[in-house]
């Protein structure tokens, strides 16, 4: 077992584990919006996950750093707050927030780091930035709602793992966009009876056509 110290507390991880996966292991809480345990290479695209190791100048991300023995983590410095505070506020910028219509608004990992950073949620409509967020061809049996979409990644995580690869990113810049890539017939794709991706995405981004039509969750 590896030993390290995370804000003054002594921890023991396995070798190899993440240093995020340690922190979290141990009740010690780090944002993040990308990150899988079972992932090999971690995306790093939602950038929320810093820390500042000892010895080092800056902070880093905690998701892609393995555990080291005797090495010195602080989750909580000014440095690493106004970091994560400053990253969110630009992700949630994009976001459309509209909880009352959201599946995951009991469980939302946007609201759960918003009150662990101290910021406070102030809906913006996805108008207002643009954003070209036209989504074709559209997938037969789930509504991508790429107004909340975060960009995460998770769901291209999932659907790769299974073998199905039917989701991509298109686009480029605050235009980027989670895209389906299958066969328009149904009866052709795996969707109906997986989800994985509906049950993956942290701001329900993708939602079940037959559970919430594109029209109510957009708001309209």
């Amino acid at each position: 077992m590896i030993k390290l110290t995370v804000d003054g507390k002594q921890i023991e991880a396995q070798e190899g584990t993440s240093l995020l996966q340690a922190c979290l292991d141990n009740d010690i809480f780090i944002p993040n919006l990308c990150y899988l345990k079972e992932m090999e290479h971690p995306p790093t695209s939602c950038r929320m996950c810093f820390v500042q190791i000892e010895g080092q100048s800056k902070p880093v991300t905690s998701c892609n750093r393995k555990v080291e023995e005797g090495m010195a983590v602080r989750t909580d410095t000014e440095q690493v707050r106004q970091l994560q505070q400053n990253v969110f506020q630009l992700l949630f910028s994009a976001h459309h927030m509209d909880c009352k219509n959201c599946l995951s608004r009991k469980g939302c990992q946007l609201q759960k780091i918003a009150k662990f950073l101290g910021i406070k949620l102030k809906a913006r409509k996805p108008e207002e930035l643009g954003r070209d967020l036209t989504v074709k061809p559209t997938h037969p049996c789930f509504d991508l709602l790429p107004t909340r979409c975060i960009l995460c990644h998770k769901c291209l995580y999932v659907c790769d793992e299974k073998g199905y690869s039917i989701l991509k990113v298109e686009k480029s810049g605050i235009n980027t966009v989670i895209a389906y890539c299958g066969d328009e017939d149904p009866a052709r794709i795996p969707c109906p009876t997986c989800g994985a991706c509906v049950e993956i995405c942290p701001v329900s981004a993708i939602v079940p056509r037959k559970e919430e039509p594109v029209a109510a969750a957009a708001g309209a």
